[in-house]
């Protein structure tokens, strides 16, 4: 199993912007000492718990303190970008990363963030101005001079330009035929997960329900099999809140009691409720109790929280209950309060990295 990890970025509304940017920077370099594979970052314009609208940007800084780990939007909003500068925005950091880019689409979910930008969600033009956007894309990268489209949403070509000058389309990323894309999954089943698996994509599931989520590998293998393309669970990416101390004890007081409880109390929790999409957090072998979906709730059903040996317990369960995958994803909270805070989050991370890891090495998805 490989490790990776997922961040909106959340901060809490009070926490100065320029200090959640450093330590998401932090976090990130964190990652990259202790091994982890992959870091995905998130994109919100309206949201004060999700208050990062620019993923390129602190994808760029990050590759810069980086050395191995691959980084990459998870991902790009892209009703919010003409595709043609989005294309040639990801092909030049492609070249800055030295082919340590991840490309993440999403369709973008926040009613606060469709109002901004005009986006009729209820309606569905998001997923319709995404699946649009990302095949615009893909021509742009690989079509010849004179392909043009003509769009619901956007207009745009390959340029004839002029050659003897030089003004021609040369943004192509450096990893061919594109860097690895991954698509985040929610509902179950998942249509979009479905284009992934018909795409070639990397699928990602959110931190919902386990029971739940199962049901996302089963659109992903459907879209993978109309497309006559072999699924591999190894390629199934789990995101997961996972906190680990030296004893289980430790570990429940600075997750549930810290800033995972608070976050998932004040924002996460609300949030999917105001859509009626707590009920993903439940599991229907284990429903709470009147059906209320608390913190504690989830902490015991769907965190990875204990010591090295508890955690990695939860982990082979879960992997068990939903048919094995091949990534985990960190989802990351911000512990910058005070210094020992930050520092039971950065321990919290060596563990995982470093103790549990290596007891679920053998849980490869496939």
């Amino acid at each position: 199993m490989e490790l990776g990890l997922f961040t909106m970025p959340s901060h809490p509304p009070e926490r100065d912007l320029r200090e959640g940017w450093e330590w998401d920077l932090q976090v990130i370099e964190w990652a990259d000492e202790f091994g982890f594979g992959e870091a995905w970052i998130g994109e919100h314009h309206a949201a004060k718990w999700e208050p990062h609208p620019a993923p390129d940007l602190l994808t760029l800084a990050a590759l810069q303190r980086t050395k191995n780990i691959r980084i990459g939007p998870g991902g790009f909003l892209m009703p919010y970008y003409h595709p043609a500068e989005l294309a040639n925005r990801i092909s030049l950091l492609d070249h800055i990363s030295q082919g340590r880019l991840n490309f993440g689409v999403a369709a973008s979910g926040l009613p606060s963030d469709w109002e901004m930008f005009g986006v009729d969600g209820m309606a569905g033009e998001n997923r319709e101005m995404t699946q649009e956007a990302v095949e615009f894309i893909m021509n742009l990268w690989t079509q010849e001079p004179g392909w043009t489209h003509e769009g619901k949403h956007w207009k745009g070509s390959v340029p004839h330009g002029m050659p003897d000058m030089e003004l021609v389309q040369h943004l192509k990323p450096l990893q061919q035929p594109h860097p690895p894309i991954g698509v985040a999954g929610l509902n179950s089943p998942s249509p979009t997960l479905e284009m992934a698996g018909e795409k070639g994509w990397l699928p990602l599931s959110l931190n919902l329900n386990p029971q739940y989520v199962s049901g996302h590998w089963d659109s992903y293998e459907a879209g993978a099999r109309r497309a006559g393309r072999e699924a591999h669970r190894s390629d199934w990416r789990m995101v997961r809140e996972v906190f680990v101390a030296p004893t289980d004890e430790e570990a429940w007081e600075l997750s549930y009691g810290g800033m995972m409880g608070r976050m998932m109390t004040d924002y996460f929790i609300p949030l999917l409720g105001a859509f009626d999409f707590h009920k993903f957090l439940i599991d229907e072998r284990n429903p709470p109790p009147g059906g209320e979906v608390t913190v504690e709730y989830c902490a015991r059903n769907n965190w990875f929280v204990g010591s090295p040996e508890t955690v990695a317990a939860s982990i082979e369960k879960v992997y068990a209950d939903v048919g094995g995958f091949g990534h985990l994803l960190l989802f990351c909270f911000d512990y910058s309060e005070t210094p020992e805070s930050a520092e039971a989050w950065r321990r919290s991370m060596d563990l995982l990295a470093n103790d549990v890891m290596p007891r679920v090495a053998h849980l490869t998805g496939d």
